[in-house]
């Protein structure tokens, strides 16, 4: 369905901002190759912070949880390798790259990916007028059921990925596409909803698959 392999990505974080000092606590890296996921890299990371009670609440991801998890210095490499140059993806995607960055920039790690994708500004633009885009709400109107806990990594993850090959279906099927390109995914993510439309229906006039006799 989708032309390449694409990397979702999911952090659980102790706040907002690397920039404030905040850290990730956990990670889920999910690669989706044929509509489907085929390979995932999940872990709880120490990085030698403390984690605020209302984190522990809202994850159930405890102090002795990521005093017990492997070290970043050795969760983040793996991580890097594991996305490789493979587009990248997210929910709220500037979120997690921004996390992504300021953790490979401590340890002198450069990040590979060659292009980011949002399923959350993707959605508003191929699901124009629903009632909410947050991963929970916005899931359930397409039909996408959590299978454990939301508010880690690994839950968040598998279904950001299923939002993702719901659109990358939508498209197909409803545009005449053979495989979804990645950098179609990325232009989409650049315009407004309202030119959508007219901009697929033009993409897929231009990139009708080949018939064969």
């Amino acid at each position: 369905m989708f032309e390449k392999p694409i990397v979702m990505l999911d952090f659980e974080t102790t706040g907002l901002s690397p920039a404030m000092g905040d850290r990730i606590t956990e990670v889920a890296a999910l690669r989706i190759v044929d509509g489907r996921i085929a390979e995932r890299y999940v872990s709880l990371i120490n990085c030698n912070v403390r984690i605020p009670s209302f984190i522990t609440g809202l994850t159930g991801i405890s102090q002795a949880m990521v005093d017990a998890a492997p070290p970043v210095a050795r969760v983040l490499p793996e991580l890097l390798d594991f996305i490789g140059s493979d587009p990248l993806s997210a929910h709220n995607a500037s979120f997690d790259e921004k996390f992504l960055k300021a953790e490979a920039e401590r340890l002198g790690r450069s990040t590979g990916h060659e292009s980011l994708v949002c399923s959350l500004k993707l959605s508003r633009r191929v699901f124009p007028g629903l009632s909410s885009y947050k991963l929970g709400l916005l899931s359930g109107q397409l039909g996408i059921r959590f299978r454990s806990a939301a508010h880690r990594a690994e839950s968040d993850a598998e279904v950001a990925a299923e939002v993702l090959i719901h659109i990358g279906k939508h498209l197909g099927q409803s545009y005449g596409l053979g495989a979804v390109a990645p950098q179609l995914l990325v232009s989409l993510n650049k315009i407004s909803a309202a030119k959508v439309p007219d901009y697929l229906s033009k993409y897929a006039l231009a990139n009708k698959p080949s018939q064969t006799a």
